[in-house]
């Protein structure tokens, strides 16, 4: 039980991409999402935004079960190229992740659908119960991170 003073729960999390299209067919193609509703932003955001520019822009919500993502399109104000892989160790946000029940054919399908993966980073790590996880990480079109994980059968993860 918590002693704030409100309710709170989790809404979204904002993805900035370069091409709607090409960012909607991934996160449905690829990773199962749905499109919910979409939305056509202006200027009445410029100070939520903390731009002094003016403001035209697309959001498609895009929904996976509980889960949630904001893909979000600037016209106005030109949207900055991510410029490689933000370090894991930079504070903030680091990656998106989503369980599957086979990290190998998962990562041959978001390839196909757009995926960078990073074959670098595919690990088996061993548990102490003998079982072991399974790990790889990809990103998305415009260079989201994204980990696909496989659980243990000890621990399987159900949406």
């Amino acid at each position: 039980m918590s002693n704030r003073p409100f309710n709170l729960n989790y809404s979204h999390s904002g993805v900035c991409v370069a091409d709607m299209d090409r960012a909607k067919a991934f996160y449905m193609n690829g990773l199962g999402f749905k499109e919910a509703a979409a939305f056509n932003v202006g200027n009445e955001c410029q100070q939520l935004l903390g731009l002094d520019s003016d403001i035209d822009m697309l959001t498609q919500m895009m929904v996976l079960d509980h889960f949630v993502v904001e893909l979000i399109k600037f016209e106005t104000p030109s949207p900055v190229p991510a410029g490689g892989l933000n370090p894991m160790t930079r504070t903030g946000l680091t990656h998106l992740s989503f369980t599957v029940e086979d990290v190998d054919a998962a990562a041959v399908h978001l390839e196909a659908c757009g995926a960078h993966i990073l074959h670098e980073t595919r690990t088996t790590i061993p548990l102490p119960n003998g079982e072991s996880t399974e790990l790889v990480f990809c990103t998305d079109p415009d260079g989201t991170r994204i980990e696909i994980y496989q659980p243990p059968a000890s621990m399987k993860m159900t949406g």
